[in-house]
């Protein structure tokens, strides 16, 4: 059987032992959700001013936890399964089987885009039904596509390489959360930035790819939307436009994850 066959039937493998296991796969489209459901009791019941226009927390929410889904799928997830099957000796074995090594690679990064999807699509349908969120088409719904796609590419070639650096894995759960949550909190996700944000959170936030990520999610979702301004005035404007030099920071990132994981990657067990 040829390499590109043996790709899709890893593939339709991982799937498969994905939604075999419904414990898994519930709590892995309910976590954004339960996230969402509580920052927009807690948080999301006024207006937020971004930029000198008022938008609503709840709708600001909606948009940081789809970002948050795919960060979860593509960055989190694999970098931590593929740190316990490394571990395991299942990697090492994989290499004694016809299967190629990038078919492997392939299949764990298709399978997270897969569900990053399907999260995105989640999000985004329960906020246009909970909170009255509107839904992007024409234009933007093409670039909201393209900065998924992008993002998860990117945030996947992170994951390999950080596997490279993990020595273990009871190390993989504190290394991969300290590595990502911190970014999560600078980038606006789990806290609005609005206009009083000290501005060192900002530039901060902005070196890495997490934020850029978001923004072009925000500019598929949001960003063909006018928001009235804070003082009420008549007319709209619009605070999230879509900027493709946010998808090209995400891909760039990508490409040097990449790079990183090409020569850091391992197969073996670390001893």
């Amino acid at each position: 059987m040829n390499s590109p066959k043996l790709a899709l039937r890893q593939v339709r493998f991982t799937n498969k032992a994905f939604w075999r296991n419904p414990a898994s796969a519930f709590f892995t489209f309910a976590f954004p959700l339960m996230f969402l459901v509580i920052f927009t009791s807690l948080l999301g019941s006024g207006n937020l001013p971004i930029n000198g226009v008022s938008i609503k927390q709840s709708w600001y929410f909606v948009g940081a936890m789809a970002g948050f889904g795919v960060i979860s799928a593509c960055f989190t997830n694999i970098a931590m399964t593929v740190t316990f099957q490394r571990d395991q000796g299942i990697l090492k074995r994989l290499r004694g089987t016809p299967l190629p090594p990038w078919a492997y690679l392939f299949s764990r990064v298709v399978h997270a885009m897969i569900v990053a999807g399907i999260l995105v699509v989640i999000t985004m349908v329960f906020g246009k039904l909970v909170y009255d969120t509107p839904l992007p088409s024409g234009l933007p719904l093409l670039e909201l596509f393209v900065a998924l796609v992008v993002g998860a590419l990117s945030f996947s070639a992170l994951a390999l390489a950080l596997t490279g650096i993990i020595p273990n894995a009871d190390a993989a759960p504190p290394m991969v959360n300290a590595t990502i949550l911190p970014l999560l909190f600078i980038s606006g996700i789990f806290i609005p930035l609005g206009d009083n944000a000290p501005g060192w959170i900002k530039l901060v936030g902005r070196i890495f790819p997490v934020r850029h990520f978001v923004d072009a999610l925000y500019g598929g979702f949001l960003g063909s939307f006018k928001f009235p301004t804070a003082a009420g005035a008549v007319g709209g404007s619009h605070v999230f436009p879509f900027h493709w030099s946010d998808v090209l920071v995400v891909a760039v990132w990508g490409i040097a994850g990449l790079l990183l994981a090409s020569r850091s990657f391992s197969w073996e067990p670390r001893k």
